[in-house]
C-alpha cells in the first residue's frame, strides 16, 4: 500500500512511515462508474486541464464489429464479466465483458464508464 506520493507505508524494518500531508484534491479518485443495461443516460464530469469526459450511466445499445463492418446492436444483458463475477448479475458493463446483443454475442472493447459509448467485437461461436 502506498501514500499519495508514491512510497511505501512501512520501512524496510517494518516500522512505520507518518505521511507528510493529506492527499491533495487532484490526488482523490472518484468512485467507479457502474454502467447497466437500460435506458441510455449519460453524465459530463470536469477532468484536470480543460478536458471533460462523458460517462454512461447506463445504456441499451452497441457498436458491435462483425466482420469488416460495424453495426448498431441492442444490448440484451450481460452474460459474462471477468472484471467482477456480481457484476453479470447486476448487468453492470465495463471493459472485457460479454454481451448478448440482437446480432449475436460481443466482448466490449471500450470503457463506457470513461468514454460514455460501447464499442464492441462479435464472438464466433
Amino acid at each position: 500500500m502506498t501514500d499519495q506520493s508514491g512510497r511505501r507505508k512501512r520501512l524496510r524494518t517494518g516500522g512505520r512511515r507518518v505521511p507528510a500531508s493529506d492527499k491533495q484534491a487532484n490526488q482523490r479518485g472518484n468512485e467507479a462508474t457502474e454502467t447497466t443495461v437500460g435506458e441510455e443516460r449519460l453524465k459530463t464530469v470536469d477532468t484536470r486541464g480543460n478536458g471533460q469526459k462523458v460517462r454512461a450511466l447506463s445504456t441499451d445499445t452497441a457498436q458491435v464489429a462483425v466482420g469488416g463492418e460495424t453495426r448498431e446492436a441492442e444490448i440484451e444483458n450481460v452474460v459474462e464479466n471477468p472484471a467482477n463475477v456480481n457484476y453479470a448479475r447486476r448487468n453492470i458493463l465495463t471493459r472485457g465483458a460479454i454481451v448478448e446483443t440482437s446480432v449475436g454475442r460481443a466482448r466490449v472493447t471500450s470503457r463506457p464508464g470513461q468514454t460514455g459509448q460501447v464499442n464492441a467485437v462479435a464472438l464466433d461461436e
